[in-house]
């Protein structure tokens, strides 16, 4: 409980600028908290919701009926499924149109996938440059914090006669606060986005597998 409280009088007797920086860190770090759980779950939800729709999709025999089924049940469902909504869609429509030939309708189908690709990719890489962006800057943040106090504590040793290390010392304590807060700050947010950037890398290449082989089911349909 004493060394609370001595880290919390350090806090409060530190300079103006100090204590900015040390309201500036901590605001980041409890904003790279929430990214961090909130990324753990949206991505947890997309691996389930792969795994599901993967499943789905290779016992389907018939992928009409399966693309009724998520329209009328899973119309906001993301991932794998949206892929399959836009490329089935683009497929029917185009088959429709009756002119086009089976090229023009594979590739128009790949097209309409590789945009909700796009879009999956967006959603999934969402707040993950914030995470990078507090794990890279706040050790730096942390030091300016600590150089401004260190020179603020110097800078009042030029109206003493004699300097001591009790002098010192109080001055040099609430700097090197900041330090400590930027690395508790960056070190959550660097571990954070080096396993989240793995994952949706990991999320990104199965949708491109599924893509290609989503696009040789459709070209074998475009040749029956």
């Amino acid at each position: 409980m004493s060394s609370e409280l001595s880290i919390i009088d350090l806090v409060l007797h530190a300079s103006g600028v100090v204590q900015l920086v040390l309201a500036i860190l901590v605001l980041a770090s409890i904003l790279s908290w929430t990214v961090i759980f909130d990324r753990a779950r949206v991505l947890k939800r997309a691996r389930r919701a792969a795994d599901e729709f993967e499943q789905r999709f290779w016992t389907s025999g018939d992928l009409s009926q399966l693309y009724r089924e998520l329209n009328q049940s899973e119309a906001g469902a993301p991932g794998l499924a949206a892929i399959f909504r836009a490329g089935f869609k683009e497929f029917a429509r185009l088959r429709k149109n009756g002119p086009d030939t089976n090229n023009t309708v594979l590739q128009g189908a790949q097209r309409s996938m590789r945009v909700a690709l796009s879009r999956e990719m967006d959603s999934l890489e969402t707040h993950l440059p914030f995470l990078a962006t507090v794990g890279s800057t706040s050790p730096y943040v942390g030091l300016f914090g600590t150089v401004w106090g260190i020179m603020h504590s110097f800078h009042a040793l030029g109206n003493v006669k004699q300097a001591t290390i009790a002098l010192v010392a109080p001055g040099i304590s609430e700097a090197l606060v900041a330090t400590a807060i930027g690395l508790f700050a960056a070190i959550p947010a660097v571990i954070a986005y080096n396993r989240y950037a793995t994952d949706v890398e990991r999320l990104i290449t199965r949708y491109e597998e599924f893509l290609e082989e989503f696009s040789m089911v459709l070209q074998r349909q475009t040749h029956a």
